[in-house]
């Protein structure tokens, strides 16, 4: 993995020795590589390495074969035009998630500079969070790349998947609320483009770390900009990425730049970040990480009055109320008699479903927005009573309590069925569940897939 992860200065020394003899001090001045790096390098090598002196140099009968292991494929042909076609049809930017599109050519510099700089054959990269579809120009400039996106946002996981062939693994989260299993421990490579407030930055910074399987052997590439009239929040960021364990290796400025975004000056700068040992995992974070929408960091509480009618819709049947807050990470199971209402008021439109696959109780009311996607028009309607008619019946009352809000109410459904049995298991393996869980699935978890995999998977039990 060293390798891997130092790929640019690993070239440069295997090209220095091919060129001829080498002083070991100039090998590791040129290269920026560590002694003790050097001398695993040439250990490596082996016989292939010849030695006069303290110079050395790679066996002239062995050199081209050592360029090509550590010869780049990158090609600009055709490559722009292909992440053009693919930028042209990604889902609408959500404001409330703080979309900004990057610039055709900024994904480009993106893919060249990762390729250039680390083993894309030999690491595992995961993006989190992929509006800009950074992921699909990596894997068309290297299809032999180990990929994975992890993103709140079904349309954009769609979309990957379905440009990719399935080729890149897509797995939905809101970082808010933990790391999928499927994506923990995994990385060598992060890259992300966060929420530029210094909680989102924090947030989505120390999911990265997460995500890592070495986090002292890792590398976490994050996009950040502020305006110079501000420095003062760049600070704030900065010290927050610190305050995490984050060492700056690199700091490129304007490496990125945008469709928008204007009060930073439609760029950013990449930060390539280096853990240290005891780098901070986050357990908790605060909601409010955006800058617009309702989970923005000025946004106010639902008012009392909201959630207290919430609350007499759950139990107007007699029963129990519970209230529990929108976190799918862990299964949630009370007592029989007891119903359960949770505020989605913030709901970016992937909440709904999750917290009812994660919810098992015999009566769940949901508070969310009037135009939450799940509810704007008939066929949205009916998409979603399809999708959870295994576990529960669902009526849906608009305009209430108020005309900005609807409430969703839910009542568990006895009939048995494969469906029913996964979906009210939605934190196990799909291979635990479901005897014919495809291979690509089975070590999957339902609350984890994206929203027409799920689609899929329902397709698949009611045909068999």
């Amino acid at each position: 993995m060293a390798s891997g992860i130092n790929a640019y200065q690993h070239r440069l020394a295997i090209t220095l020795l091919a060129k001829g003899w080498q002083e070991f001090d100039d090998l590791v001045r040129t290269t920026g590589l560590p002694r003790r790096s050097v001398e695993e390098m040439l250990s490596d090598l082996g016989d292939d390495v010849q030695r006069l002196g303290t110079a050395l140099r790679l066996d002239p009968a062995t050199a081209e074969e050592h360029l090509a292991t550590v010869g780049r494929p990158a090609s600009r042909t055709d490559l722009l035009a292909r992440i053009e076609r693919h930028l042209a049809d990604v889902p609408p930017p959500l404001p409330a998630l703080d979309h900004v599109q990057a610039t055709a050519e900024t994904v480009l510099r993106r893919a060249l500079w990762l390729d250039e700089h680390y083993d894309l054959g030999r690491v595992t990269v995961v993006f989190v969070g992929d509006h800009d579809l950074t992921s699909l120009a990596v894997h068309e400039l290297r299809e032999d790349a180990d990929l994975a996106v992890v993103d709140v946002d079904d349309r954009v996981l769609e979309h990957i998947d379905r440009r990719s062939g399935g080729a890149i693994l897509t797995v939905h989260a809101d970082l808010r609320f933990g790391l999928p299993r499927a994506v923990a421990g995994k990385a060598d490579v992060v890259f992300s483009d966060p929420p530029y407030t210094s909680e989102g930055m924090a947030l989505f910074a120390s999911r990265a770390i997460e995500c890592l399987a070495d986090p002292t052997h890792g590398r976490i590439l994050l996009a950040y900009g502020y305006s110079s009239r501000h420095p003062t929040l760049g600070h704030r960021t900065q010290r927050a990425l610190l305050n995490l364990g984050l060492t700056f290796e690199a700091i490129l400025p304007g490496f990125h730049r945008y469709h928008g975004a204007q009060a930073i000056g439609s760029s950013a700068d990449l930060y390539v970040c280096h853990p240290i040992p005891r780098a901070r995992k986050k357990t908790k974070s605060a909601q409010a990480i955006y800058t617009h929408g309702p989970r923005s960091v000025e946004a106010g509480e639902t008012p009392a009055p909201l959630r207290d009618a919430l609350v007499a819709i759950a139990g107007e049947s007699g029963e129990r109320v519970m209230t529990a807050e929108p976190d799918w990470s862990k299964p949630l199971a009370p007592e029989r008699g007891t119903a359960v209402a949770l505020d989605l008021d913030g709901d970016p439109g992937p909440w709904l479903l999750r917290v009812l696959l994660a919810v098992n109780a015999d009566r769940v009311a949901v508070l969310v927005p009037n135009a939450h996607p799940d509810l704007v028009d008939a066929a949205a309607q009916n998409s979603l009573l399809k999708l959870l008619a295994p576990k529960y019946r669902l009526r849906l009352l608009r305009s209430t309590p108020d005309n900005t809000h609807a409430v969703v109410v839910a009542e568990h459904v006895d009939a048995p069925s494969t469906a029913r049995d996964v979906w009210t298991r939605a934190h196990a393996r799909l291979g635990n569940v479901w005897p014919d869980a495809p291979r690509e699935l089975a070590d999957l978890r339902l609350i984890d897939l994206p929203r027409h995999r799920i689609v899929e998977v329902l397709r698949r039990m009611t045909e068999e």
